[in-house]
């Protein structure tokens, strides 16, 4: 008992730090979003705008798994840090793009690009090492409450992110959306290298470039069939199946080279154990409906509901609320009772719930039946977002921990990455299709491609027949794509029905966890 009540006074002492870096990651894509229309006015560059975000994706999802690695050979507090430093040296080079200090607003809009994808590096190993310094201190059974209160923080920033970005963009200029990120960085940085006290680790390993060179290219190519693919370039054209064979390609011999790498980047062997190759799979499928889907509704609120976009942001508090509360009640369970299964189960079901009750809406829908509906999102992922992270990090060595971590992250955002694109492609042929039955050919093609305008203002300007017939359209384009999404969220219980509950280490049967865990055939 005493050493418990020691253990929870040194993370609780070491947790504001943590909580700043988890904030600097999640916080900056919310505000990017806000601030995006006013940078593309100073500096120019419209079509490049998309990559100002595939850019920091790239980069987060490249470095994910070596950050996790790295931690695991050389020790998490110095890794941790530097990443820090890297995120917070990359805002600064986005915040001074385009200034007269490099030189002027010629070439800033590819400046901002190149300085995002440093960034993204940076942020890369922010999450990761948050969830396995968490691991570092804590074990299973006691590291739920811990992981409720990280995914407290989650939704914090992503109700607290747009509101930030809108005050900045309407007060002060929008170099500061980058800026903000110094001061909570230097915050994070004073306090964990104060307070935060992990064994220093000094492995005489190569680190497996081979393999990290591999992965990079290969995520790299994904991420750009799923950024391009349909949008910018045909899924048949030879860019998009170049990509495809490099993706391919690059993905066949990092599983050869890994299977003789003395210290690999992702150990293969873990995708033996059964609950770490379910619940990659289930991130995979989390990310893939949960976001792939979210990303459709601030549309539906503007548009099909009129919202502006500040309000579009505040009315998913519901969602973020629910989520925030949901993670904190099951953080605090699995820690008193040491049982973990049923909730990846229930938190299945509410997302295929979820996106059932999205489903059916249509221009009749009120607000406050939308926010019913994404309050049980929020509740299936509450259930899911942190016990998933637990089962793959009690499913592995305290050695593999940031593998773990870092592949549980990497499987989410390829699988939002993959989502994003997928319903995206079917909102536009729906989208498409509606339009063409309802005003013909060439006017559904001149809106469905962007010739005419979908904001909220010419909605209002348009004759009432055809803005009732547009939002019809758009209404019904956006529950399709909740149909599909159905179909990855009811996959999700149904895998987690096959994980086996493995005693938590920490907890009465450590012994026998651990035993079973070592194990590679575990399961």
């Amino acid at each position: 008992m005493a050493e418990t009540v020691a253990r929870r006074r040194e993370v609780m002492v070491v947790l504001p730090g943590l909580m700043l870096a988890m904030l600097l990651a999640m916080l900056d894509n919310m505000i990017m979003g806000t601030a995006m229309p006013r940078i593309v006015g100073e500096l120019g560059g419209l079509t490049h705008l998309s990559w100002v975000v595939t850019a920091y994706v790239l980069g987060t999802t490249v470095s994910t798994p070596i950050w996790g690695k790295i931690g695991d050979l050389y020790g998490r507090k110095t890794i941790f840090m530097i990443s820090i430093v890297i995120f917070m040296i990359g805002s600064m080079l986005c915040g001074m793009a385009g200034s007269s200090l490099l030189g002027g607003p010629d070439g800033g809009m590819a400046e901002l690009i190149g300085f995002r994808a440093l960034q993204g590096l940076g942020a890369g190993g922010l999450v990761v090492n948050v969830m396995a310094i968490i691991g570092d201190l804590v074990p299973p059974r006691e590291r739920g409450q811990y992981q409720g209160i990280m995914a407290g923080v989650m939704s914090l920033a992503m109700i607290a992110g747009p509101l930030v970005g809108g005050f900045i963009t309407d007060n002060l200029d929008w170099r500061w959306a980058f800026y903000v990120n110094l001061p909570v960085g230097a915050i994070a940085l004073v306090v964990l290298a104060l307070r935060l006290k992990l064994p220093k680790l000094h492995n005489r390993v190569r680190i497996d470039w081979l393999g990290a060179i591999l992965l990079s290219v290969s995520i790299t190519a994904m991420v750009l069939i799923t950024t391009w693919g349909g949008n910018q370039y045909g899924w048949g054209s030879w860019q998009i199946l170049t990509l495809v064979a490099v993706a391919v390609i690059t993905l066949a011999v990092f599983i050869f080279a890994e299977g003789r790498a003395a210290e690999p980047i992702m150990p293969l062997q873990l995708f033996r154990n059964r609950n770490f190759a379910l619940i990659s799979g289930i991130g995979f499928l989390l990310g893939f409906a949960m976001f792939g889907a979210i990303n459709f509704l601030p549309l539906f609120q503007q548009t099909v509901q009129g919202a502006s976009a500040t309000n579009s942001g505040l009315l998913l508090l519901p969602m973020m609320a629910s989520a925030m509360v949901v993670s904190l009640f099951v953080g605090r369970a699995i820690t008193a009772t040491g049982k973990y299964k049923i909730y990846p189960v229930l938190g299945g079901v509410g997302m295929a719930v979820a996106m059932w009750l999205l489903s059916t809406m249509d221009v009749a829908t009120p607000s406050w039946r939308t926010g019913v509906y994404i309050a049980v999102l929020g509740l299936g992922m509450g259930f899911l977002m942190q016990t998933t992270m637990l089962i793959a990090q009690n499913s592995v060595e305290q050695k593999d921990l940031g593998v773990s971590s870092s592949a549980a992250t990497f499987f989410r955002s390829i699988g939002g990455s993959f989502g994003v694109s997928m319903f995206g492609a079917i909102f536009n042929n729906h989208l498409l299709s509606e339009l063409t039955g309802r005003f013909g050919p060439q006017a559904a093609d001149k809106i469905a491609k962007g010739g005419g305008r979908l904001d909220p203002a010419a909605l209002g300007q348009m004759p009432p027949q055809m803005r009732t017939g547009l939002l019809e359209s758009l209404a019904a384009s956006i529950s399709g794509v909740f149909w599909w999404a159905i179909l990855f969220a009811v996959a999700v219980p149904v895998l987690a029905v096959f994980i086996k509950e493995i005693p938590l280490r920490g907890g009465p049967s450590a012994d026998a966890a651990q035993q079973e865990v070592v194990s590679p055939a575990a399961g």
